[in-house]
């Protein structure tokens, strides 16, 4: 078994019993592996994407781990849908603890021919959807001394060539955090982000770069690891999110192998 299989597979902590947990983005990459670990650690999980099938998948999964989910077809896009999934969760359990804003989009190219339909998509998925999903889960957390983990990048804290309108979307996704953590910061609740680098998703080997691309522009952005497995991502995001993450509260925690260290 190698060591991503171990780490898949290793047994929950049971960190997360008791608690009512949301993640959107559940249907495939981060997002469902961020579900499955929850689940595994005890957490009473709800997993939101478009994805109908790749739900079922998530769902299937966690089934056979014996750890089962619950799913929903949400489009975060949408405040209406974002705030209903949101109360048909607690309606339904009673509680919430923690959101992981997980689910993401990008689009890369030349900025000159990105169209109007894809930078809409982009800031609609990563910007409006983690705001829509902070505010609707906000005063529920508020109750339970929850947390919030969204996912930026550190697409957000650099500039990238051919990955602007996504790169500024993470940046938004940074300063939301951080300003939703002062505007809280006498409050019993935490929010906070995880900024990986490049993981092993769908997401991410959908990014193709234009034929003519200048690569002495990319280089800095490439790196020298391999790209995460989404496993490893999602223990850093579990670790935020949990009891012994408490002192950590606006922090933008890098996963990213080294990119913005130097």
């Amino acid at each position: 078994m190698s060591s991503n299989e171990q780490l898949a597979a290793a047994p929950g902590e049971g960190r997360f019993a008791g608690k009512v947990v949301l993640v959107t983005g559940a249907a495939s990459g981060l997002g469902r592996a961020t579900t499955l670990r929850f689940a595994a650690e005890g957490g009473t999980v709800v997993g939101l994407d478009v994805n109908d099938g790749g739900l079922a998948e998530t769902a299937a999964a966690a089934e056979a781990a014996g750890t089962p989910v619950t799913t929903r077809h949400t489009d975060i896009s949408s405040r209406d849908e974002c705030h209903a999934a949101v109360a048909e969760a607690v309606a339904a359990h009673g509680r919430l603890d923690v959101v992981a804003n997980v689910a993401g989009v990008i689009r890369s190219g030349h900025f000159d021919a990105m169209t109007e339909s894809d930078i809409d998509l982009v800031f609609k998925v990563n910007v409006f959807g983690t705001l829509w999903m902070c505010q609707a889960a906000i005063p529920h957390l508020l109750e339970t001394r929850g947390n919030v983990v969204n996912v930026a990048s550190n697409a957000g804290l650099m500039g990238q060539a051919y990955t602007g309108v996504y790169a500024a979307s993470k940046a938004a996704v940074v300063n939301l955090t951080r300003s939703l953590a002062m505007e809280y910061v006498k409050r019993r609740i935490r929010i906070n982000a995880v900024a990986p680098g490049g993981i092993d998703t769908p997401m991410a080997n959908s990014s193709v770069l234009p034929e003519d691309a200048d690569f002495a522009l990319v280089q800095p952005y490439m790196g020298f690891r391999p790209l995460s497995p989404p496993d490893e991502i999602a223990a850093v995001i579990l670790f935020v999110a949990s009891d012994a993450a408490r002192s950590i509260h606006g922090s933008i925690v890098s996963a990213d192998n080294g990119l913005t260290a130097g």
